[in-house]
């Protein structure tokens, strides 16, 4: 008995393997998976896609889907899926770009104003969810064609009959607040750098770079902010119940209903937040803007280690899918492959990333 009693007692305080820690780690397959492609993008690639002008030209556009992506992220593992993203990027845009051309509303009013359509649109996705027990597939997807349908209505009615309002550059030009969700930040400290021969310079005397793009900020920012919440706070640990069990998650106290439907209205927030930092760059919205985004979105999240069945899946590893992706978008153009091979590259980035999450969940839960 005592022998017994002290192989148990080994068993409890017996230590993982600094391998076995890094295996249950969502983000593994991601991680791997930009090692991987920049290996193959360093071999196949122009050696001026690892410039710094070409490393922030390819992170603009994962700037852009990993904001989304991270959202995306956090609602998977809290077991629900939005489809309506890229859509409400689209809607959020119109209501944004009316605000400031039609109405001269100054940013201070305009985004908190988008921004407050948007959660509360993602609150009605929520609620739809909870109350009639209808799959989040389903009611998110009925809501991408609404919104991409209220966008192209709401359009034509502001602008007379076009389906792109421009004009939001020179409305928002002197504003103090488009420095925070457009151009370049640091641009004193490139110039400098440029200077001294750090960076290249162009022939006018100018960096190569003007600064980081300030959604590449808003990226890294969110990337922080989400990972500190997921696994340092109690609302992260919720999250993980609510997703892993909602039932026992309930019956331990969790604000299941809470929980949901603030996550949903974070991924309609994250694409308010692109669609203004996207119609500021561009200077005009329309209805197409988004387009496709929900899907990538989910393939960030997927490749970032999230498991479709939920309570799995880490705001790190959506980072990472993110970035993998705008590497692909991008790095296809600095080789002599055909850019049509992009959407098969990343089916099959997709396929793997799946069956490598699942394989390593498994193994290290034991599951056969």
């Amino acid at each position: 008995m005592a022998q017994n009693a002290s192989l148990s007692a080994d068993e409890r305080i017996k230590t993982e393997t600094l391998t076995t820690r890094l295996m249950k780690r969502p983000e593994l397959g991601a991680i791997g998976g930009v090692i991987l492609v920049t290996i193959f993008f360093l071999i196949t690639a122009s050696p001026t896609m690892f410039t710094l002008a070409g490393i922030m030209n390819f992170l603009t556009p994962a700037a852009q889907l990993g904001i989304l992506g991270i959202a995306a992220a956090m609602l998977m593992i809290g077991g629900e899926f939005d489809l309506s993203i890229g859509s409400m990027v689209a809607f959020a845009g119109m209501i944004f770009g009316v605000l400031v051309v039609n109405m001269g509303l100054p940013l201070i009013f305009a985004i908190p104003l988008t921004m407050a359509f948007a959660a509360a649109t993602g609150a009605v996705n929520g609620a739809i969810v909870l109350r009639t027990g209808l799959p989040s597939f389903i009611v998110t997807l009925a809501f991408l064609f609404i919104l991409r349908g209220a966008s192209l209505v709401g359009l034509k009615l502001f602008t007379g009959g076009s389906t792109q309002l421009r004009g939001v550059r020179e409305a928002v030009a002197d504003d103090w607040l488009t420095p925070i969700f457009s151009g370049d930040a640091f641009g004193g400290a490139f110039r400098w750098m440029a200077q001294q021969g750090w960076i290249a310079q162009l022939n006018s005397g100018a960096p190569s770079v003007p600064g980081i793009p300030v959604e590449i900020l808003w990226f890294v920012a969110i990337a922080a902010l989400a990972t500190f919440v997921l696994l340092r706070t109690p609302a992260g640990n919720w999250i993980f119940a609510t997703g892993g069990d909602k039932q026992a998650a309930s019956n331990s106290g969790v604000p299941v209903r809470r929980v949901k439907i603030s996550l949903f209205m974070l991924t309609a927030l994250a694409a308010a937040l692109v669609a203004v930092i996207t119609v500021i760059d561009t200077g005009s919205t329309d209805a197409r803007r988004g387009f496709m985004k929900e899907f990538e979105a989910i393939i960030a999240a997927v490749i970032g280690g999230c498991l479709l069945t939920g309570g799995y899946g880490s705001a790190i590893g959506a980072f990472f899918g993110a970035i993998i992706f705008g590497m692909v978008t991008i790095g296809l153009s600095y080789t002599g492959f055909d850019q049509d091979w992009f959407q098969v590259f990343l089916g099959a980035m997709l396929l793997l990333a799946v069956v490598f999450n699942n394989a390593i969940r498994k193994r290290v839960t034991g599951e056969r």
